[in-house]
């Protein structure tokens, strides 16, 4: 049974990571990067600026310590403790699967840590801001994440599938701290009660960075 889901997974990523263009080359290594996310964590930034000081640090530890979980359970814990190979270093897929820019990862993939951090954040600033426009951009940009590791050969299906449960246990972990830390040292360490502008805001800012990564992809694939 587990060779059979080990070859399925083999299977599933080589037919996402052979199907490729220049133009998705461009794209999904900048989605890839963790610099990709400026534009959201500016946005974010900008939606505390109003709020009370204690209310602005509890939003940010939320998503720090969110952070913080899913990678080190990911990467430091997990990846170690299984040792599967990502496809770029598997000696039975060599010659089959493509790779982008001399790219390959670390040694192991399993959970891939890009998943857990994308979806932690994700959960994290959707369960804050209750907002079903930015629930569906921020669902978009997390799919488009996780397809990229992918697309770029460094995570089987089943790498991004436990790295998206991991980011959505750490979210889960950190939601139920903040509400233990808000019941016991009252409202002024609560998360912060976010407007719907700033819930439009922040879609907006999802959405403006999807297309820009499109637009520079575009531009500089041409250069």
């Amino acid at each position: 049974m587990i060779e059979y889901l080990q070859q399925t997974d083999a299977s599933l990523l080589v037919a996402i990571n052979q199907w490729h263009s220049a133009a998705a080359d461009a794209v999904l290594w900048i989605v890839s990067s963790n610099l990709a996310w400026i534009v959201p964590v500016v946005a974010l930034l900008i939606t505390l600026r109003d709020k009370p000081w204690r209310h602005g640090v509890m939003m940010i530890a939320a998503v720090a310590l969110t952070i913080a979980i899913a990678d080190q359970v990911s990467s430091g814990l997990i990846k170690h403790a299984v040792e599967r190979l990502r496809p770029t270093h598997e000696p039975s897929l060599e010659g089959m699967v493509r790779v982008v820019n001399d790219y390959r990862g670390g040694l192991y993939g399993f959970v891939s840590s890009h998943a857990a951090n994308a979806v932690g954040v994700t959960v994290v600033l959707c369960a804050a801001m209750r907002y079903r426009a930015l629930t569906l951009s921020l669902s978009l940009w997390t799919l488009l994440v996780c397809y990229s590791r992918m697309y770029l050969g460094v995570h089987y299906p089943g790498d991004i599938l436990g790295g998206a449960l991991v980011g959505a246990l750490a979210a889960t972990i950190v939601l139920w701290l903040g509400g233990l830390v808000a019941r016991r040292g009252g409202p002024q360490w609560r998360l912060p009660a976010f407007t719907v502008g700033d819930a439009r805001l922040m879609t907006v800012a999802v959405v403006l960075n999807i297309l820009g990564i499109v637009v520079i992809a575009a531009l500089t694939s041409r250069i």
